[in-house]
């Protein structure tokens, strides 16, 4: 992927971005103006493919063996990360837990149990929207920099929470979370919030809303504010996330305003 492979922090315009890969997606606003959400069919899942799909407000969703679809829903689901405030249980458990949480450690295992099947129904052995095809190429996007994860590790070493998403400049695309104990995604979404706003990442975007989302805080945004604002955000600069870039938090640091330190 050239210099950007190293997402290096130095500025890139939304343009270099857009124009990566080789595929011209079209204007959201013109190919579904009435706000259905899917904009594309076809293409790939290469990382030009996707860091042009994300730069562009639009990323993939479907279902193994499928055609890839490209979505750009009406509205938007995001969060603020300035605005995020824990409930008070939340920070009562992040004070009483033995946990850590780390960035970059993980993100493997992370996708993989994203990937595995919650209390919707799928029948056991059954994978969600994040087949192999998906977590091949967001494994790739995490080796050239842009992919990251965010884990929880209960006072065992055990792996018991996390998610993952893109970082591009100052906005993380949020993908997918999971949680083996109770609250754990909740604090690795914590612990995102606070890592956003150490690092200048100004927008988290969650794509979709749904109850859960909304509960920690998320609200929507019309597509073409997103859309309009996304050229900024992309070409702004923020602080890199290395697999070593910071060091493992205790979760009750989660209670202080700059929990997150970096390695020198």
């Amino acid at each position: 992927m050239n210099d950007v492979s190293k997402n290096s922090g130095t500025p890139i315009t939304s343009e270099t971005l857009k124009s990566l890969g080789r595929y011209d997606f079209p204007d959201p606003q013109v190919i579904d103006p009435e706000g259905v959400g899917i904009v594309a069919m076809g293409g790939d899942l290469a990382p030009e493919t996707l860091i042009s799909a994300y730069a562009q407000g639009l990323f993939p969703w479907f279902n193994e063996g499928e055609p890839i679809a490209w979505w750009c829903p009406e509205p938007r689901c995001v969060i603020i990360p300035s605005d995020y405030q824990p409930s008070k249980s939340l920070r009562r458990q992040a004070k009483r837990e033995r946990w850590q949480l780390t960035l970059n450690q993980a993100f493997d295992e992370v996708i993989h149990a994203c990937s595995l099947p919650r209390s919707n129904g799928l029948p056991e052995g059954e994978h969600t929207w994040i087949h192999e095809e998906m977590i091949d190429a967001y494994t790739e996007l995490q080796a050239h920099g842009f992919a990251h994860s965010v884990e929880v590790w209960n006072s065992e070493g055990q792996l018991i929470g996390g998610l993952y998403g893109l970082k591009i400049g100052n906005i993380y695309f949020g993908e997918s979370m999971f949680h083996r104990a109770s609250n754990a995604s909740k604090l690795a979404f914590w612990g995102l919030m606070h890592l956003c706003q150490q690092s200048g990442v100004a927008l988290v975007d969650c794509q979709l809303p749904n109850a859960h989302l909304m509960s920690l805080g998320a609200i929507t945004m019309p597509r073409a504010q997103f859309l309009a604002q996304l050229d900024t955000l992309i070409s702004g600069r923020s602080t890199l996330w290395r697999p070593n870039s910071h060091q493992p938090l205790a979760t009750a640091m989660l209670n202080t305003s700059k929990p997150w330190q970096a390695n020198r």
